[in-house]
């Protein structure tokens, strides 16, 4: 099966079991995320298994970023609250699914093909969605036009412009159901500051996603070429997720 025909599998999954999770989780308890957490578990650690060393280095970044990002913005600071006052137990695995979505999204052969209209496609319903945000909505949204400002930057500056456009679509996806189904919800204005007004959801997520997304990219080659050093392992080279210009992602 090619590269192409498999992405297309993984990201229907993906696609599929976010919207699955988030309904589920509308009416479980405890031990019933409990139960969604461990079957994330299992579907990243399946789509990991058919990935390069390098996205599951960047994978294991994401989740250990997202994870610490969780506890304390919304265990601690209550910047934003899930239903059930904790951090259900599968929103650990399901940064994992994200990311790999956006970046699976990104590397598809259609959109690598239309790179370009993929990337101004996704500035101007940005654009769109921050100023409405920030000018029309019942909730002034000064936070989703700062990740806006982010997403602009990554898409002119980053090195997987592709990736970020993924990101732009899933965490939107995501964010719009979690938000309307009532899974989260994010406070009017910031808890940290105390004077930055959010929408519900901030509109434009992704942008404050995106910066995982740097991480990723920027700290898993150091990590594998650490764990390569202890082991004495070169089995399989470091390679770089490639964007359709051929410019290293």
């Amino acid at each position: 099966m090619t590269r192409g025909r498999t992405d297309a599998k993984a990201l229907t999954v993906a696609l599929v079991w976010i919207p699955s999770t988030l309904w589920l989780d509308r009416y479980a308890s405890l031990p019933g995320q409990l139960g969604l957490g461990v079957v994330t578990w299992a579907l990243l650690a399946w789509w990991l298994a058919h990935e390069t060393r390098l996205v599951r280095a960047q994978t294991v970044v994401v989740v250990a970023i997202a994870a610490v990002v969780e506890l304390v913005f919304s265990g601690w600071l209550g910047v934003y609250v899930y239903r059930l006052e904790h951090v259900p137990a599968y929103v650990f695995p399901g940064h994992g699914l994200i990311y790999l979505a956006a970046l699976t999204l990104g590397r598809l052969p259609v959109v690598r093909r239309n790179a370009s209209t993929a990337v101004r496609a996704t500035v101007v319903v940005a654009t769109a969605w921050a100023l409405w945000g920030l000018l029309l909505s019942p909730r002034h949204d000064v936070l989703g036009f700062f990740w806006y400002l982010c997403l602009l930057a990554f898409l002119r500056w980053g090195r997987s412009t592709l990736l970020y456009v993924g990101a732009f679509v899933v965490v939107s996806y995501l964010e719009i159901l979690g938000t309307v189904w009532g899974v989260w919800a994010w406070q009017p204005m910031d808890t940290i500051l105390g004077w930055v007004p959010m929408g519900n959801p901030p509109s434009i997520a992704a942008g404050g996603y995106g910066w995982f997304d740097l991480y990723a990219t920027l700290l898993a080659p150091g990590i594998i070429a650490w764990w390569e050093a202890r082991r004495g392992d070169v089995d399989e080279p470091v390679l770089d997720v490639v964007e359709p210009d051929g410019a290293p992602a």
